[in-house]
């Protein structure tokens, strides 16, 4: 029975580390494809002009980078049968996890400030923050996902006796 319990859990680790490459790698466009203004000028806004959404981008790829190497491990434990590396699943899920949320909240609030800030006839930086917080949503999105996995994590620890 703890045998299968385990091989469950390695499936359902890793349908979520897909998820999570997938949901991480979709914010990571829509965030590196945000800017309004024409390609002609130097009045081009893009993401890169805030702090906060470089931030984010920063926790994206730090992310998507964790994503794909708990991608590559979990798919050869489970070929090789193997327990892994479970003290690296659990704390490295924990910390991923929190930087998602920090990037994700950084997002969100630099989003909210820009849309009380300006002018709602400004239609092209709507759009702006509209992506934008499409990005912080996805990033959130993967944060919870990243927790799920850290709580299945936790039941693959070794028990002390």
């Amino acid at each position: 029975m703890a045998q299968q319990a385990t091989a469950s859990s390695r499936i359902a680790s890793l349908i979520l580390r897909i998820f999570t490459f997938i949901l991480l790698l979709t914010s990571l466009i829509v965030l590196a494809t945000n800017s309004i203004g024409s390609n002609d000028d130097d009045s081009k806004v893009r993401f890169t002009d805030f702090y906060a959404y470089r931030y984010m981008l920063a926790t994206i790829v730090i992310g998507n980078a964790y994503s794909v190497l708990q991608l590559v491990l979990t798919i050869f434990n489970i070929v090789s049968g193997g327990d892994g590396m479970p003290f690296l699943d659990f704390f490295g899920d924990k910390f991923i996890s929190y930087v998602l949320a920090t990037g994700a909240a950084a997002g969100f609030g630099l989003t909210v400030d820009l849309k009380r800030l300006m002018d709602a006839s400004e239609v092209d930086l709507l759009n702006f923050d509209d992506k934008a917080f499409a990005s912080a949503s996805l990033l959130l999105l993967a944060f919870v996902t990243t927790a799920i996995l850290s709580i299945i994590s936790a039941y693959t620890l070794p028990k002390r006796v």
